[in-house]
Protein backbone atom coordinates (compact mmCIF):
# COMPACT_ATOMS: atom_id res chain seq x y z
CA UNK A 1 0.00 0.00 0.00
CA UNK A 2 2.78 2.59 0.87
CA UNK A 3 4.62 1.65 -2.57
CA UNK A 4 1.53 2.47 -4.31
CA UNK A 5 0.29 6.06 -2.75
CA UNK A 6 2.43 7.92 -5.20
CA UNK A 7 1.79 5.83 -8.44
CA UNK A 8 -0.62 8.66 -10.21
CA UNK A 9 2.69 11.36 -10.14
CA UNK A 10 4.30 10.98 -13.06
CA UNK A 11 7.90 9.91 -13.06
CA UNK A 12 7.25 8.41 -9.68
CA UNK A 13 8.86 4.76 -9.02
CA UNK A 14 8.88 2.15 -6.52
CA UNK A 15 10.84 -0.94 -5.58
CA UNK A 16 9.83 -3.80 -3.32
CA UNK A 17 12.50 -6.40 -2.57
CA UNK A 18 12.91 -9.90 -1.33
CA UNK A 19 16.00 -12.02 -0.91
CA UNK A 20 15.03 -14.10 -3.66
CA UNK A 21 13.02 -14.48 -6.74
CA UNK A 22 11.40 -17.44 -5.09
CA UNK A 23 9.97 -15.80 -2.21
CA UNK A 24 8.30 -12.83 -4.23
CA UNK A 25 6.96 -15.11 -6.67
CA UNK A 26 4.81 -17.78 -3.32
CA UNK A 27 1.29 -17.79 -3.59
CA UNK A 28 0.20 -15.07 -1.17
CA UNK A 29 3.30 -13.37 -1.44
CA UNK A 30 4.18 -10.22 -3.06
CA UNK A 31 3.99 -10.40 -6.52
CA UNK A 32 0.94 -12.41 -6.12
CA UNK A 33 -1.21 -9.80 -4.25
CA UNK A 34 -0.28 -7.41 -6.73
CA UNK A 35 -1.67 -9.44 -9.30
CA UNK A 36 -4.76 -9.56 -7.31
CA UNK A 37 -5.26 -6.08 -6.59
CA UNK A 38 -3.82 -4.47 -9.71
CA UNK A 39 -5.24 -7.08 -12.46
CA UNK A 40 -8.35 -5.60 -14.28
CA UNK A 41 -7.24 -1.73 -13.16
CA UNK A 42 -5.40 0.51 -16.14
CA UNK A 43 -2.09 -0.60 -14.80
CA UNK A 44 -0.37 -3.08 -16.89
CA UNK A 45 2.03 -5.67 -16.04
CA UNK A 46 5.41 -5.80 -18.00
CA UNK A 47 6.97 -9.67 -17.22
CA UNK A 48 10.62 -8.89 -18.49
CA UNK A 49 11.23 -6.11 -16.03
CA UNK A 50 8.66 -7.65 -13.36
CA UNK A 51 6.58 -4.24 -13.09
CA UNK A 52 3.73 -2.46 -13.32
CA UNK A 53 3.11 0.33 -15.06
CA UNK A 54 0.64 3.03 -14.97
CA UNK A 55 -1.06 5.41 -16.54
CA UNK A 56 1.46 8.30 -15.34
CA UNK A 57 4.02 6.38 -16.47
CA UNK A 58 4.63 5.28 -12.36
CA UNK A 59 6.19 2.17 -12.06
CA UNK A 60 6.17 -0.27 -9.11
CA UNK A 61 9.41 -2.79 -9.68
CA UNK A 62 9.74 -6.85 -7.89
CA UNK A 63 13.30 -7.05 -7.39
CA UNK A 64 15.74 -9.30 -5.03
CA UNK A 65 19.02 -9.72 -3.80
CA UNK A 66 20.12 -13.40 -3.20
CA UNK A 67 23.65 -13.00 -3.83
CA UNK A 68 25.66 -10.15 -1.84
CA UNK A 69 26.70 -8.52 -5.34
CA UNK A 70 22.97 -8.11 -6.68
CA UNK A 71 22.73 -5.06 -5.09
CA UNK A 72 24.22 -3.50 -8.03
CA UNK A 73 21.81 -4.50 -10.53
CA UNK A 74 20.11 -1.55 -9.39
CA UNK A 75 23.63 0.69 -9.59
CA UNK A 76 21.67 3.07 -12.19
CA UNK A 77 18.30 3.05 -10.83
CA UNK A 78 16.44 5.69 -9.59
CA UNK A 79 13.63 5.28 -6.40
CA UNK A 80 11.26 7.08 -4.38
CA UNK A 81 10.16 4.25 -2.24
CA UNK A 82 11.83 1.40 -1.45
CA UNK A 83 10.36 -1.56 0.60
CA UNK A 84 12.14 -4.80 2.25
CA UNK A 85 9.93 -7.75 3.48
CA UNK A 86 11.88 -9.46 5.75
CA UNK A 87 14.35 -7.32 6.76
CA UNK A 88 16.51 -9.94 8.79
CA UNK A 89 17.27 -11.86 5.92
CA UNK A 90 19.12 -9.03 3.99
CA UNK A 91 22.34 -7.79 4.94
CA UNK A 92 23.31 -4.67 6.53
CA UNK A 93 25.34 -3.72 3.52
CA UNK A 94 22.68 -4.77 0.78
CA UNK A 95 20.60 -2.05 3.09
CA UNK A 96 22.52 0.62 3.05
CA UNK A 97 23.19 0.27 -0.64
CA UNK A 98 20.18 0.58 -1.69
CA UNK A 99 19.54 4.02 -0.05
CA UNK A 100 21.47 5.14 -2.42
CA UNK A 101 19.19 4.53 -5.26
CA UNK A 102 17.13 6.98 -3.69
CA UNK A 103 16.40 10.10 -5.68
CA UNK A 104 13.95 13.23 -5.14
CA UNK A 105 11.81 13.83 -8.37
CA UNK A 106 12.22 17.55 -9.52
CA UNK A 107 8.62 17.72 -11.26
CA UNK A 108 6.65 16.81 -7.62
CA UNK A 109 6.57 17.00 -4.06
CA UNK A 110 7.13 13.19 -3.29
CA UNK A 111 8.51 12.41 -0.04
CA UNK A 112 11.88 9.84 -0.38
CA UNK A 113 11.04 6.53 1.87
CA UNK A 114 12.37 3.51 3.03
CA UNK A 115 10.42 0.80 4.73
CA UNK A 116 11.08 -2.65 6.21
CA UNK A 117 8.67 -5.69 7.30
CA UNK A 118 10.19 -8.61 9.45
CA UNK A 119 10.02 -10.92 12.26
CA UNK A 120 12.84 -11.45 14.69
CA UNK A 121 15.75 -14.17 13.60
CA UNK A 122 17.27 -15.50 10.67
CA UNK A 123 20.30 -14.23 8.70
CA UNK A 124 20.26 -10.08 9.54
CA UNK A 125 18.45 -10.57 13.33
CA UNK A 126 21.76 -8.43 14.95
CA UNK A 127 22.07 -5.61 12.79
CA UNK A 128 18.23 -5.22 12.37
CA UNK A 129 17.94 -5.11 16.37
CA UNK A 130 21.01 -2.97 16.81
CA UNK A 131 19.26 -0.48 14.19
CA UNK A 132 15.53 -0.65 14.60
CA UNK A 133 14.50 -2.15 18.10
CA UNK A 134 17.65 -1.72 20.40
CA UNK A 135 19.23 1.56 18.26
CA UNK A 136 23.04 1.91 19.31
CA UNK A 137 23.72 4.86 17.08
CA UNK A 138 20.37 7.27 18.80
CA UNK A 139 20.53 9.96 16.24
CA UNK A 140 19.17 8.13 13.43
CA UNK A 141 16.16 8.77 12.19
CA UNK A 142 14.70 5.76 12.53
CA UNK A 143 10.98 4.28 13.54
CA UNK A 144 9.99 1.05 15.10
CA UNK A 145 6.29 -0.01 15.05
CA UNK A 146 5.66 -3.29 16.68
CA UNK A 147 2.56 -5.27 15.68
CA UNK A 148 1.16 -8.39 17.48
CA UNK A 149 -1.25 -11.16 16.55
CA UNK A 150 -3.92 -9.38 17.58
CA UNK A 151 -3.61 -6.57 14.89
CA UNK A 152 -4.23 -8.91 12.29
CA UNK A 153 -8.52 -9.26 12.58
CA UNK A 154 -8.09 -11.78 9.55
CA UNK A 155 -5.99 -14.00 10.74
CA UNK A 156 -7.38 -17.72 12.30
CA UNK A 157 -5.15 -17.22 15.24
CA UNK A 158 -5.98 -20.41 16.69
CA UNK A 159 -5.10 -21.96 14.18
CA UNK A 160 -1.73 -20.49 13.90
CA UNK A 161 -0.91 -20.32 17.16
CA UNK A 162 -1.61 -24.31 17.20
CA UNK A 163 0.88 -24.58 14.52
CA UNK A 164 3.45 -22.28 16.16
CA UNK A 165 3.63 -24.93 18.97
CA UNK A 166 4.76 -26.78 16.80
CA UNK A 167 7.93 -25.17 16.90
CA UNK A 168 11.23 -24.69 19.17
CA UNK A 169 10.99 -22.04 21.82
CA UNK A 170 13.24 -19.74 20.32
CA UNK A 171 11.66 -19.28 17.29
CA UNK A 172 8.08 -19.47 19.07
CA UNK A 173 8.57 -16.69 20.86
CA UNK A 174 10.20 -14.55 17.66
CA UNK A 175 6.98 -15.36 15.53
CA UNK A 176 3.92 -15.59 18.24
CA UNK A 177 5.48 -12.40 20.44
CA UNK A 178 7.83 -10.52 18.25
CA UNK A 179 10.68 -11.23 20.64
CA UNK A 180 13.83 -9.76 19.52
CA UNK A 181 15.60 -10.04 22.52
CA UNK A 182 15.74 -14.34 22.59
CA UNK A 183 18.16 -15.52 20.41
CA UNK A 184 19.13 -18.91 19.09
CA UNK A 185 22.57 -19.53 21.28
CA UNK A 186 25.35 -20.43 19.03
CA UNK A 187 27.74 -23.19 20.29
CA UNK A 188 30.88 -21.33 21.50
CA UNK A 189 29.40 -18.71 24.32
CA UNK A 190 26.81 -18.30 27.01
CA UNK A 191 25.86 -14.70 28.03
CA UNK A 192 26.34 -15.83 32.01
CA UNK A 193 29.87 -16.83 31.17
CA UNK A 194 30.24 -13.32 30.84
CA UNK A 195 31.39 -11.07 34.31
CA UNK A 196 31.00 -7.20 34.07
CA UNK A 197 33.42 -5.64 36.87
CA UNK A 198 34.35 -1.88 36.92
CA UNK A 199 38.22 -2.71 37.25
CA UNK A 200 41.65 -4.50 36.59
CA UNK A 201 44.38 -5.15 38.11
CA UNK A 202 46.53 -1.63 38.02
CA UNK A 203 49.90 -3.76 36.45
CA UNK A 204 47.78 -5.74 34.40
CA UNK A 205 49.39 -6.41 30.49
CA UNK A 206 47.42 -5.54 27.61
CA UNK A 207 47.81 -4.79 24.17
CA UNK A 208 45.38 -4.02 21.58
CA UNK A 209 44.43 -5.48 18.59
CA UNK A 210 42.89 -4.55 15.43
CA UNK A 211 40.75 -7.29 13.11
CA UNK A 212 41.06 -4.34 10.05
CA UNK A 213 38.68 -3.50 7.67
CA UNK A 214 38.80 -0.57 5.34
CA UNK A 215 34.89 -0.55 3.28
CA UNK A 216 32.25 1.02 4.48
CA UNK A 217 30.14 -1.85 2.32
CA UNK A 218 31.81 -4.76 3.78
CA UNK A 219 32.90 -6.16 7.25
CA UNK A 220 33.49 -3.85 10.41
CA UNK A 221 36.75 -3.03 11.54
CA UNK A 222 37.19 -3.98 15.37
CA UNK A 223 39.66 -3.61 17.56
CA UNK A 224 40.22 -5.16 21.35
CA UNK A 225 41.75 -3.86 24.48
CA UNK A 226 42.69 -6.93 26.46
CA UNK A 227 44.44 -7.09 29.72
CA UNK A 228 45.83 -10.10 31.59
CA UNK A 229 47.25 -10.78 34.87
CA UNK A 230 47.75 -14.14 36.57
CA UNK A 231 45.85 -16.17 33.58
CA UNK A 232 42.69 -13.95 33.82
CA UNK A 233 41.71 -11.65 30.87
CA UNK A 234 39.88 -8.32 30.94
CA UNK A 235 38.52 -6.91 27.74
CA UNK A 236 38.54 -3.53 28.65
CA UNK A 237 37.15 -1.52 25.64
CA UNK A 238 35.84 -3.01 21.99
CA UNK A 239 36.02 -0.39 19.03
CA UNK A 240 33.73 -1.33 16.18
CA UNK A 241 32.89 0.63 13.20
CA UNK A 242 32.85 0.83 8.92
CA UNK A 243 34.98 3.61 7.28
CA UNK A 244 37.15 4.06 4.10
CA UNK A 245 40.81 3.21 4.12
CA UNK A 246 41.91 6.57 5.46
CA UNK A 247 39.28 6.61 8.16
CA UNK A 248 40.23 3.30 9.53
CA UNK A 249 44.11 4.62 9.84
CA UNK A 250 42.89 7.85 11.52
CA UNK A 251 41.25 5.94 13.90
CA UNK A 252 43.51 3.29 15.03
CA UNK A 253 46.49 5.38 15.35
CA UNK A 254 43.95 8.51 17.36
CA UNK A 255 42.93 4.71 19.38
CA UNK A 256 47.11 4.10 19.98
CA UNK A 257 47.28 7.71 21.36
CA UNK A 258 45.26 6.77 23.88
CA UNK A 259 45.87 3.66 24.54
CA UNK A 260 49.64 4.35 24.76
CA UNK A 261 50.30 0.46 24.34
CA UNK A 262 51.62 -2.84 21.93
CA UNK A 263 49.65 -2.74 19.31
CA UNK A 264 48.59 -5.68 16.69
CA UNK A 265 47.06 -6.38 14.37
CA UNK A 266 45.79 -9.37 11.81
CA UNK A 267 48.26 -9.52 8.70
CA UNK A 268 46.31 -11.16 5.37
CA UNK A 269 47.89 -13.81 3.60
CA UNK A 270 50.02 -12.93 0.93
CA UNK A 271 52.45 -9.73 -0.30
CA UNK A 272 49.16 -7.37 0.17
CA UNK A 273 49.28 -8.33 3.96
CA UNK A 274 53.09 -7.31 3.67
CA UNK A 275 52.55 -4.22 2.12
CA UNK A 276 49.86 -3.03 4.60
CA UNK A 277 51.70 -3.91 8.42
CA UNK A 278 54.52 -2.02 6.40
CA UNK A 279 52.49 0.74 5.51
CA UNK A 280 50.82 1.28 9.14
CA UNK A 281 54.68 0.60 10.77
CA UNK A 282 55.99 3.40 8.82
CA UNK A 283 53.51 5.28 8.20
CA UNK A 284 50.52 5.62 10.93
CA UNK A 285 52.26 3.96 14.07
CA UNK A 286 55.50 5.25 14.33
CA UNK A 287 57.62 4.91 17.50
CA UNK A 288 54.54 2.35 18.79
CA UNK A 289 55.48 -1.27 19.53
CA UNK A 290 53.51 -2.59 16.79
CA UNK A 291 53.83 -5.80 14.60
CA UNK A 292 51.32 -7.77 12.65
CA UNK A 293 49.96 -11.44 13.30
CA UNK A 294 49.76 -13.96 10.73
CA UNK A 295 46.43 -16.12 11.01
CA UNK A 296 46.57 -19.48 11.79
CA UNK A 297 43.88 -21.96 11.41
CA UNK A 298 40.18 -20.77 11.11
CA UNK A 299 38.16 -17.83 13.03
CA UNK A 300 36.30 -20.63 14.73
CA UNK A 301 39.55 -22.62 15.88
CA UNK A 302 41.25 -19.15 16.88
CA UNK A 303 37.97 -18.62 18.97
CA UNK A 304 38.33 -21.58 20.82
CA UNK A 305 40.90 -19.90 23.29
CA UNK A 306 38.13 -17.63 24.19
CA UNK A 307 35.76 -20.15 24.75
CA UNK A 308 37.86 -22.06 26.96
CA UNK A 309 38.47 -18.44 29.06
CA UNK A 310 35.41 -17.32 29.48
CA UNK A 311 33.47 -20.28 30.48
CA UNK A 312 36.31 -21.24 33.15
CA UNK A 313 35.19 -17.76 34.28
CA UNK A 314 38.75 -16.17 33.34
CA UNK A 315 37.52 -13.84 30.96
CA UNK A 316 36.07 -10.83 32.22
CA UNK A 317 34.41 -7.70 30.73
CA UNK A 318 35.19 -3.97 32.12
CA UNK A 319 31.88 -1.79 32.28
CA UNK A 320 31.10 -0.28 28.88
CA UNK A 321 28.69 1.22 26.88
CA UNK A 322 30.21 -1.11 24.15
CA UNK A 323 29.18 -4.38 25.91
CA UNK A 324 25.71 -4.99 24.54
CA UNK A 325 26.84 -5.11 21.17
CA UNK A 326 29.52 -7.65 22.09
CA UNK A 327 27.22 -9.97 23.53
CA UNK A 328 25.16 -10.33 21.09
CA UNK A 329 27.40 -11.00 18.57
CA UNK A 330 29.64 -14.02 21.14
CA UNK A 331 25.89 -15.68 22.00
CA UNK A 332 25.12 -16.68 18.25
CA UNK A 333 29.12 -17.08 16.82
CA UNK A 334 29.51 -18.53 14.67
CA UNK A 335 25.72 -18.39 13.26
CA UNK A 336 25.91 -14.74 12.90
CA UNK A 337 26.44 -12.37 9.75
CA UNK A 338 29.75 -10.72 12.28
CA UNK A 339 31.93 -11.91 14.09
CA UNK A 340 34.38 -8.94 13.48
CA UNK A 341 34.76 -8.82 17.66
CA UNK A 342 35.31 -12.36 18.48
CA UNK A 343 37.98 -12.23 15.26
CA UNK A 344 39.59 -9.05 17.56
CA UNK A 345 39.61 -10.66 20.80
CA UNK A 346 40.53 -13.62 19.45
CA UNK A 347 43.51 -12.37 17.96
CA UNK A 348 44.20 -10.27 21.13
CA UNK A 349 44.22 -13.15 23.57
CA UNK A 350 46.56 -15.34 21.29
CA UNK A 351 49.02 -12.31 21.30
CA UNK A 352 49.41 -11.58 25.11
CA UNK A 353 49.63 -15.41 25.67
CA UNK A 354 52.67 -15.36 22.84
CA UNK A 355 54.02 -12.12 24.44
CA UNK A 356 55.28 -13.27 28.39
CA UNK A 357 57.69 -10.21 29.16
CA UNK A 358 56.41 -7.17 29.64
CA UNK A 359 57.63 -3.72 28.18
CA UNK A 360 56.77 -0.03 29.05
CA UNK A 361 53.89 -0.25 26.69
CA UNK A 362 52.66 -3.35 28.82
CA UNK A 363 51.05 -1.64 31.90
CA UNK A 364 47.89 0.09 32.38
CA UNK A 365 47.13 2.27 36.03
CA UNK A 366 44.79 3.29 37.63
CA UNK A 367 42.73 5.96 35.40
CA UNK A 368 40.88 6.10 31.82
CA UNK A 369 39.47 2.67 30.96
CA UNK A 370 37.26 1.14 34.05
CA UNK A 371 39.01 3.65 36.44
CA UNK A 372 42.04 2.92 35.05
CA UNK A 373 45.03 5.65 33.98
CA UNK A 374 48.13 5.13 32.09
Amino acid sequence: MAALQFVDVPGYSALLLRRTFTDLSLPGALMSMAKEWLSGTDATWNAQTKSWVFPSGATLTFGFLENEDDKYRYQSSEFQFIGFDELTQFSEEQYRYLFSRLRKLLTADVPLRVRSASNPGGYGHEWVKNRFITPIDSTKRVVYIPARLDDNPYLDKERYVESLNRLDAVTREQLLHGDWAIQVQGNFFKRQWFEIVEAYPEDARHLRFWDKAASLDGDYTAGALLAEKNGIFYLVDMIRFKDTSKGVEDVIKQTAIRDDCAVRMEQEPGSAGVDNIDHYARTVLIGYDFKGIKSTGDKVSRAGIVSSSAEAGNLKLIKGAWIGAFLDEAVIFPEGQHDDQIDALSGAMIALANRPNPSRFSVMHRGSYGGQHR
